[in-house]
């Protein structure tokens, strides 16, 4: 058997609450009404009082009387006869009134129905159609599909609400599924460049070694073959170590990092001197909380990008400063460089692992920027274009920053 919908039952329950009190009601007073109102007329008790008094009279004319009395008694007979009249009257009305209060009765008791099963249906919509909708929701949330866009309000404005909430709470779910994704993806990635750099650094060692005692002792001959050895065997070792730090997160205590000072430090020793820079820094920026090794080579991979970006003349501009968020204060570090800039296509994947347009690069370097940034709490964009250059921002949350003294 199948089982009856939300809104049927609803429906049902609604149309109970005003159906039932109304039949009662109703049956109720037409019952009292046919039966009090044939007991309001009297027409018996005045016929009886008709009769017993004709009696009296007939004995009091017997003895003897004055005109007084006589006048006395027939007006006693005519406020008699017009009363038992009276009486008549109203139990010939209420003996036609009844039947048509019932039928009134019965009238309102259809209108009011029909008003009570208007209003029950109107209200097990209101009630029942943002039900099934937000039901439906509760579905393609746990789907992981996006919400239809409502054309209208249903229901009342705490629906509407709801409505609100639960986007939102859609958002914050897909938000948490991505991230969840995100971080399985990095450690799994994490995991590969810590096993690479293992593998790399086991033989790199003894050839490293091999090479320097050939460079004391090779023969003219030979120079430039253990000059590529030696090349090469630097390049690996450099790749080991980017597969290396990027398979580690930041260890060890944070400290309160001066963000400017930091930024120029690292500026003097990434950027060329055929290069210039600037470092700018607003006034009243907290100390940032942080792992300072880690967000120093951070910083160091963006600024060796802009100078790679920029090639034999550009300028590279870095400012750090302190803003309002809907989530609080944060401190961003851009890095703005007036290079070849970055292709549209490519500029959502330039944090990822292992994409690179450089020769013999490893494609770990932004990616190394953001794993940082985001074991801060923080977050990495970009914005550049094509021939003007290309802007890098590391954007920290400020809540568990030190204020400086």
């Amino acid at each position: 058997m199948k089982r009856i919908g939300y809104r049927s039952r609803l429906f049902l329950i609604l149309a109970l609450f005003a159906f039932v009190p109304s039949i009662v009601l109703t049956l109720a007073w037409s019952g009292t009404t046919a039966w009090l109102l044939p007991k309001l007329s009297g027409t018996a008790a005045w016929d009886s009082v008709a009769a017993s008094g004709a009696k009296a009279l007939a004995v009091a004319r017997r003895a003897p009387r004055s005109a007084d009395d006589e006048r006395a008694f027939a007006e006693h007979e005519r406020q008699v006869a017009t009363s038992v009249s009276y009486a008549h009257r109203f139990e010939f009305l209420t003996q036609r009134f009844v039947p048509v209060l019932l039928i009134t009765g019965l009238v309102g008791l259809a209108l009011l129905t029909l008003l009570a099963s208007r209003a029950a249906g109107h209200l097990s919509r209101q009630l029942s159609r943002p039900l099934h909708e937000l039901v439906g929701w509760t579905e393609r949330i746990r789907r992981g599909e996006p919400l239809p866009a409502v054309a209208g309000a249903r229901g009342a404005p705490e629906f509407g609400l709801l409505r609100d909430g639960m986007r939102q709470m859609a958002t914050d779910v897909e938000a948490g599924r991505r991230a969840a994704i995100e971080a399985e993806r990095l450690a799994a990635f994490r995991e590969s460049a810590r096993q690479v750099a293992h593998e790399l650094k086991n033989p790199l060692t003894p050839i490293r070694f091999a090479v320097e005692r050939l460079k004391r002792g090779v023969p003219p001959e030979l120079a430039d073959a253990v000059e590529v050895l030696s090349t090469e065997s630097a390049r690996l070792e450099a790749m080991a170590r980017s597969f290396a730090q990027f398979g580690r997160l930041p260890e060890g205590p944070a400290s309160d990092v001066d963000v400017a000072d930091l930024m120029r430090a690292a500026a003097r020793t990434s950027v060329p001197s055929h290069l210039s820079y600037t470092v700018e820094a607003e006034p009243g920026v907290p100390l940032l909380h942080v792992h300072h090794d880690a967000l120093s080579r951070a910083v160091a991979n963006v600024l060796l990008n802009a100078v790679e970006a920029c090639g034999a003349n550009g300028e590279i501009a870095a400012h750090v400063s302190a803003r309002s968020s809907g989530a609080g204060s944060e401190i961003v570090i851009a890095i703005r460089d007036t290079g070849v800039g970055i292709a549209p296509e490519r500029l959502d994947s330039i944090f990822e692992p292992y994409v690179t347009d450089k020769t013999g690069g490893t494609g770990l370097g932004l990616a190394i920027v953001k794993q940082t940034v985001l074991a801060h709490g923080g977050r990495v964009e970009a914005e550049s274009t094509r021939g003007s250059g290309t802007e890098i921002r590391l954007i920290f949350p400020a809540g568990n920053t030190a204020t400086e003294g």
